[in-house]
């Protein structure tokens, strides 16, 4: 393989002896090696050399003042990243971010936003993740694509659950409804978010404060009150209030029949059942 790298140096070196003096040109042929040194490492899997070779592209790009060029390279060095070092991927597409911020390319920086929002929550580090996805939301918003930012809102909100932040998740939870109520792309989610809303609620275990939601969601969608998810609300909320575990459980398997409760419905569900088997026993987890 051609070493493009050491050419770039060298081509740098030479150009910069001459008093310091380099020329447009020379930085547009220094960039290129980098590029075509970057491609052959991305051909043969290298993926650490990739992603060097790109964070020098980006540098020699800043140099010159191509900034957008310089940010397209910060996200090829991330994809190189995120097969071997999430970590390495985050800190390039903070750069390119910050890049596309500056130059007001607010669309590119959401979508990066969101990037780093997926990696946190690969690692598994919610209080990142939730971070990046409220600024996504943020800029989505602002850009008026309101399909990307309801997904990060949701994210936010499911995020906020499992760090048991009810109240921040169901104020989440109901916006992202609150919204798709007036989208007629959104619509079809509305009784989904109210039934995460409605499940952090008893989570929160305030039988007047569930009740209460409900009546709100009846109002917000008055078709809720026909659907299952509404049904499944009422259920559990009966059962919870008589202290009843085995018709609490009852309900869940019948509902999980029909419509498979996803792993963070679940999780929850599962705390408000071993909540529940607490309050049978006059013990309260909470």
């Amino acid at each position: 393989m051609v070493d493009y790298i050491t050419k770039a140096k060298r081509c740098k070196f030479d150009n910069s002896a001459n008093f310091g003096s380099v020329s447009k040109h020379d930085d547009e042929v220094t960039a290129e090696f980098y590029q075509k040194s970057a491609t052959s490492f991305k051909i043969d899997k290298s993926w650490d050399q990739a992603g060097s070779a790109y964070i020098k592209l980006a540098e020699c790009h800043l140099k010159s003042n191509r900034v957008h060029e310089a940010a397209n390279a910060y996200v090829e060095s991330a994809s190189c990243y995120k097969k071997i070092s999430p970590i390495q991927a985050i800190s390039c597409l903070e750069q390119a971010v910050n890049l596309f911020l500056n130059s007001g390319i607010f669309s590119m920086a959401a979508r990066y936003c969101k990037e780093v929002g997926e990696l946190y929550e690969q690692l598994r580090d919610l209080e990142e993740a939730i971070k990046y996805f409220k600024r996504a939301a943020d800029l989505f918003q602002g850009e008026a694509a309101t399909t990307s930012a309801s997904q990060c809102k949701q994210k936010v909100a499911q995020f906020s659950a499992q760090l048991k932040r009810y109240m921040k998740a169901i104020e989440k939870f109901e916006e992202v409804a609150q919204e798709a109520v007036n989208s007629n792309l959104l619509r079809y989610g509305v009784r989904g978010h109210l039934l995460n809303a409605g499940i952090c609620h008893l989570c929160i275990g305030d039988i007047a404060a569930v009740t209460n939601a409900l009546t709100r969601y009846q109002n917000l969608d008055p078709t809720f009150s026909r659907t299952r998810e509404y049904v499944l609300l009422t259920d559990l909320l009966a059962a919870y209030d008589r202290k009843d575990v085995e018709k609490f459980t009852e309900v869940l398997m019948d509902y999980d029949s029909l419509s498979p409760l996803d792993s963070g419905k679940t999780t929850l569900l599962l705390r408000i059942k071993e909540n529940l088997k607490a309050k049978e026993q006059n013990v309260d987890l909470a």
